[in-house]
């Protein structure tokens, strides 16, 4: 992300007695001014630390009920598995839950581990925290006896899967009501400029991916990174579906649309794209 350039203030003194408080006081406005300026800019919030894909997201996919591909002449066919999941549908429970996890928990691998309840009520703790509003820093919820999420969740998969909260939230949670609206292009630009402000404010943003009324695509993932060039924005991502390594979404400022990439379970192309957690999505 570009750093916004400081400017530099400069000032004339007064002569006589009062020349030193002068300069005194233009010095510690110019200070003042200059800080202000490198640390956050205007209306924003500092972010604490960047996102680790390797080391903030979960070791376990949110897995498929069906299988894609293309058929013999060329269309985009799905089938049921012939051995059922036993995760799925999960997709904005894992992409709210890292976003959990990275604004509101601190892991300490120098503390001793707890037990698998001790370990339970923390991620209840968490997950009951406001996506909307992270924790103060003397807040947040300490991990102890593990460096990172991806870490801790090869040893308590099953415990963070049952206590992240169940496939129901993906139907019911508050920002499924902006897929049944059109999205114009105008809007999708303006949508592209939210989440690059919701990353320098909070460092990360879910967001969902739709083709309503097709039925192609209905998901949510994490954002945590873009580039922008002068074309297009490369939007860095963590797809819950494929946690090896990240997923890129490109905007492409001629056309003012979002592109996901062909994947297990899109067979890539055009997607609408809006931030859950923003009010104004239109």
């Amino acid at each position: 992300m570009k750093r916004r350039v400081d400017e530099v203030l400069q000032g004339h003194s007064s002569i006589g007695r009062t020349q030193p408080t002068v300069w005194f006081a233009a010095c510690v406005l110019a200070l003042a001014l200059l800080t202000g300026c490198a640390a956050t800019g205007p209306g924003r919030s500092p972010v604490h630390r960047q996102f680790v894909f390797e080391k903030d997201t979960f070791a376990y996919p949110n897995e498929l009920v069906w299988e894609y591909q293309y058929d013999a002449n060329g269309k985009w066919t799905s089938h049921r598995r012939a051995y059922p999941p036993s995760y799925y549908q999960h997709c904005f429970v894992v992409s709210r839950s890292a976003c959990q996890f990275f604004e509101n928990a601190k892991f300490d691998p120098s503390l001793p581990k707890l037990d698998k309840d001790g370990y339970r009520r923390l991620v209840r703790r968490l997950v009951a925290t406001n996506p909307r509003k992270p924790l103060a820093e003397d807040q947040k919820i300490i991990f102890p006896g593990y460096p990172d999420l991806r870490t801790f969740s090869r040893e308590y998969e099953a415990l963070l899967k049952a206590a992240c909260g169940g496939a129901w939230q993906c139907y019911v949670q508050r920002g499924n009501w902006r897929m049944i609206f059109p999205f114009s292009r105008s809007q999708q630009e303006r949508m592209a400029g939210k989440i690059q402000s919701e990353l320098q404010s909070k460092g990360v943003a879910v967001v969902h991916l739709v083709r309503f009324p097709q039925l192609t695509i209905n998901h949510a993932v994490l954002i945590f990174g873009a580039q922008a060039g002068p074309q297009s924005i490369a939007f860095m991502t963590y797809d819950p579906n494929a946690p090896e390594k990240p997923v890129v979404i490109r905007f492409d400022r001629e056309l003012r649309t979002f592109f996901l990439p062909s994947n297990s379970y899109f067979p890539g192309g055009r997607v609408d794209v809006y931030p859950i957690y923003d009010r104004s999505n239109y």
